[in-house]
């Protein structure tokens, strides 16, 4: 078999693992399930894969590069702060409405599996950190206030994305994803609040 085939196989594995998963969840699906999925014998997922958390892991392994490569290309695209957040949330979003399989096991399987802790938590580390730096830029600019304790902004800029993308899950897909980005941006950027400073305002 040529490594082209090897690859193609690989590919066609891990595809099928996330449909099977998404359908069944992680604990219910069986190897047998994904490899009648994966059009291929029982015996050679063993030849890919240890089992299937191997299969989750190294399938998120793979997308969280090509991810956050769209990510930085989005950002690195933007020149003000607010649109270098507008971009990455708008491309977070657009991912995962592109393969609803992937958020659905994102969202509601991994974070069961504790062999996935360290990698969802490297996950949401290396977003925090494309936040963060989001923020120091717009905070350098004048647009951003300079008495935030970032650690928050980042929790509660990611918290809120990752409940937005929950109930798009649970919802099944059926609205548009990408349209709650612009609503998040302007809550992050103003708030919610129009309280004046002046007590008799």
């Amino acid at each position: 078999m040529s490594r082209i085939d090897r690859q193609d196989k690989y590919q066609r594995i891990l595809r099928a693992g996330i449909t099977v998963f998404a359908k069944r969840g992680v604990f219910r699906a069986t190897i047998s399930e994904i490899a009648r999925e994966a059009g291929v014998a029982d015996g050679t997922i063993y030849l890919y894969f240890k089992n299937k958390d191997d299969i989750l892991f190294r399938f998120f392994e793979e997308r969280t590069e090509d991810i956050f490569a769209r990510f930085r290309a989005a950002i690195d695209g933007a020149d003000s702060a607010r649109d270098k957040l507008a971009r990455l949330i708008t491309c977070h979003l657009e991912a995962f409405q592109e393969d609803r399989e992937m958020a659905v096991v994102f969202q509601a399987e991994t974070r069961k599996i504790h062999a996935m802790a360290d990698q969802v938590n490297e996950i949401s580390a290396r977003y925090r950190e494309l936040i963060g730096e989001i923020i120091e830029e717009g905070q350098a600019q004048g647009g951003i206030r300079k008495d935030l304790y970032m650690a928050l902004v980042k929790r509660f800029i990611l918290g809120a994305v990752d409940e937005v993308i929950s109930t798009w899950v649970l919802a099944e897909g059926k609205y548009d994803l990408v349209s709650m980005a612009e609503p998040l941006v302007d809550l992050f950027i103003r708030g919610i609040g129009c309280f004046s400073s002046e007590p008799n305002a």
